[in-house]
């Protein structure tokens, strides 16, 4: 053999260490980046990785690649573009084995950047798939040049289950809605599709035991079972489990609307047309409700692999059940009463209810998940508990032995800013829980309801907010306090995601161009950016009906959930309160930020004439007419302000009566819609 030189061995050795098969890297000083979930570690060099050729792809496993490569193929494909001939660095990709999504196996990987190339590692395929997101996300474009910066990541996630709702059953979903979205889960590393699919309103799924389910329950829409297959493999090619959800005894009247026996009193339903909540339930008495429950999930649970099946259970408040002699009369005899001995306990009759759908679900090899209205002292302890009303539920959930899932803070068609959703955590730094029921918590969900969302909106109701859940969920604690900086990142993460097929930007762009028609589109735009449809569910209550079938296409839903620009509106207002414009001489960057006010206000206040121009071209918008005029008249209100406070004059007391009551008006929604800087604005004035 021959024998290196000094020379030479030491050019090997920084060679090595360059492809990352030597020493790390120094620990450098943070640099700024764009990471969304932020990595567990990184150490940063000073070079860089150009991407003038196309990376050169290198497998190194002792398994089949087929997944990896063209899960590889697929990153390098909207790093780089169409493919060319592959004549650049290297891409060095080492795992020991394909990794389970369903059995929680690991995602842990190391990812190093150098400007010889790349390397990742990890024990499992799932790894490999977290590493290229991150890749992905790493590139910058600085000057017309792309390039990668050096770096060495070591990543593992905090919490195994990081999931996402989507509920098809209100609003049916098709395939290509949901593959858009698991693009958009795989890319921030959420490995959980919680698929909401069978509610009041209707039953998604191709059963072929029980064809009348969706037949009459998915008129409007559902997947056969060759296209759940097809979901299926899709999600696991970006190593994410598919939940699903079969929502009972309650959000079943599709169910009752089909198979008319299943119904807790003798009246006939209808697939239900509203979106409030029922109360309606199937008889948890006949044996009949429970041969037609085990005949639906034996096919449903071999039609879904997953380990793990959810069975609903949420908003039965048991007045259907209390009604019927015969149901009350069965929980009588069974003892199923109150602490008083006479008052029938529709909790008991739920527990009883839950343990036979559990025997048929244990026959199959399932475990059963729930929302947190089933849990009770009797329960039994392999049910999983989902939390939506409360961390006091997850915490009970927890102490009595039930592994557990967050829900509750990270429900984003609530239309709350991405923060709201930010700062819950399933376990806070100051939690109560003992060490061996902190193992019991599981992680979280983002959920989106689709009361008011079909499927060309959903994707701005869930991106990119629900990056923020997803950063909550992978990334350390201590690592996720920086609510400024999350913004920072959600902002450049948002482009990337329009790169990797979401329509969470263009969508609502072609809504406002149908809007205008043949009218000028920018004053309906800079309108619908700086208003965000009415929080929680008030939608409901402000004089108009909606059913499934209620067209989505006015401005509300054109709107963000949360304007970006009035929340950079919201931190230059409180840039220039802390430097404290108001004493003068005024320094530069005070000064600057007041220009930068002024022209944004003079922008919204000019923008409410061509706005009324347009509403004689488009009568429909004229709802929104009250909210135009509003934001004028805020506009006008803050340049005063502005004034104020570069001629460093104190406001009068009638100035600011008048001012709180401009703002006072300015509240008031129109058409299920709101002006998002009244915050901003209160806080110029002072007031």
């Amino acid at each position: 053999m021959r024998r290196l030189t000094p020379a030479l061995g030491l050019f090997w050795m920084l060679a090595l260490a360059l492809l990352g098969q030597g020493p790390a890297l120094a620990q450098l000083p943070q640099k700024p980046h764009n990471l969304m979930p932020v990595p567990a570690e990184m150490r940063w060099g000073q070079g860089r990785l150009p991407l003038k050729k196309p990376l050169r792809l290198q497998l190194e496993t002792t398994t089949d690649p087929a997944s990896v490569t063209a899960a590889a193929r697929r990153s390098l494909a909207r790093m780089q573009g169409p493919a060319e001939p592959a004549s650049g660095p290297l891409l060095q990709i080492r795992y020991g084995r394909l990794g389970s999504p369903e059995l929680f196996e690991e995602e842990r990987y190391s990812l190093r950047v150098t400007p010889m190339g790349v390397t990742i590692d990890a024990p499992t395929s799932l790894g490999v798939l977290r590493a290229l997101a991150t890749l992905e996300q790493l590139v910058v474009t600085d000057k017309r040049q792309r390039y990668l910066p050096e770096v060495d990541i070591q990543d593992q996630p905090r919490f195994a289950w990081r999931g996402l709702l989507l509920d098809a059953a209100r609003h049916f979903m098709p395939v290509a809605v949901i593959k858009r979205n698991l693009d958009g889960m795989a890319a921030v590393k959420l490995n959980v599709l919680h698929w909401h699919l069978t509610d009041d309103q209707g039953f998604r799924v191709e059963s072929k035991v029980l064809p009348r389910l969706h037949e009459v329950g998915g008129a409007d829409g559902y997947y056969t079972q060759a296209e759940v297959q097809e979901v299926l493999a899709y999600a696991a090619a970006r190593g994410i489990r598919v939940l699903p959800e079969f929502d009972v005894p309650s959000h079943a009247t599709s169910w009752i609307a089909a198979y008319p026996r299943l119904a807790s009193n003798d009246s006939i339903y209808g697939v239900y047309r509203s979106f409030r909540t029922s109360n309606i339930a199937i008889d948890p008495t006949r044996e009949t409700t429970y041969s037609l429950l085990d005949s639906l999930f034996t096919e449903m649970t071999a039609l879904f692999p997953d380990p793990y099946f959810h069975i609903g259970g949420d908003e039965n408040d048991g007045r259907q059940w209390r009604r019927s002699p015969r149901i009350s009369a069965f929980m009588r005899e069974r003892g199923m009463v109150k602490a008083d001995g006479k008052t029938v306990d529709k909790h008991l009759l739920t527990t009883y209810f839950n343990r036979r759908v559990l025997a048929m679900l244990q026959k199959q090899g399932k475990i059963m998940v729930g929302w947190d209205e089933i849990l009770g002292p009797d329960l039994p302890k392999e049910i999983v508990i989902q939390s939506w009303r409360g961390k006091k539920w997850l915490d009970d959930a927890v102490k009595q032995g039930h592994p557990s899932i967050l829900s509750e803070g990270y429900y984003l068609d609530l239309n709350y800013g991405a923060a709201a959703h930010y700062l819950p955590d399933p376990l806070p730094a100051a939690t109560t829980l003992t060490p061996a029921q902190q193992k019991l918590v599981l992680g979280g969900e983002a959920a989106m309801w689709s009361e008011f969302a079909d499927s060309v909106i959903l994707e701005s109701r869930i991106w990119p907010r629900a990056a923020a859940v997803a950063e909550r969920l992978w990334s350390p604690q201590a690592s996720t306090q920086d609510v400024p900086d999350m913004y920072r990142r959600l902002g450049a993460v948002s482009v990337f995601l329009e790169t990797v097929g979401l329509r969470h930007r263009s969508a609502p762009k072609l809504l406002l161009a149908e809007m205008a028609g043949t009218g000028n589109v920018a004053p309906l735009r800079t309108l619908a950016e700086v208003i965000e449809p009415v929080k929680e569910y008030k939608r409901h209550f402000q004089g108009m009906v909606y059913t499934p079938q209620t067209p989505l296409n006015r401005l509300v839903d054109a709107a963000p959930a949360e304007s970006e620009v009035a929340r950079r509106f919201g931190v230059l207002v409180d840039s220039v309160l802390l430097t404290d414009a108001r004493k003068p001489p005024l320094s530069p960057v005070p000064l600057r930020q007041l220009m930068r006010l002024r022209a944004q206000l003079l922008q919204w206040q000019a923008n409410d004439q061509q706005f009324q121009l347009l509403l004689v071209l488009n009568p429909a918008l004229r709802e929104y007419a009250p909210l135009s005029t509003q934001l004028s008249a805020i506009s006008t209100l803050l340049l005063e302000r502005i004034n104020q406070l570069q001629a460093n004059q104190i406001p009068s007391a009638a100035w600011l009566k008048a001012a709180s009551a401009t703002l006072k008006a300015a509240q008031a929604p129109a058409g299920q819609a709101e002006l998002a800087l009244i915050p901003a604005a209160r806080r110029l004035v002072g007031i």
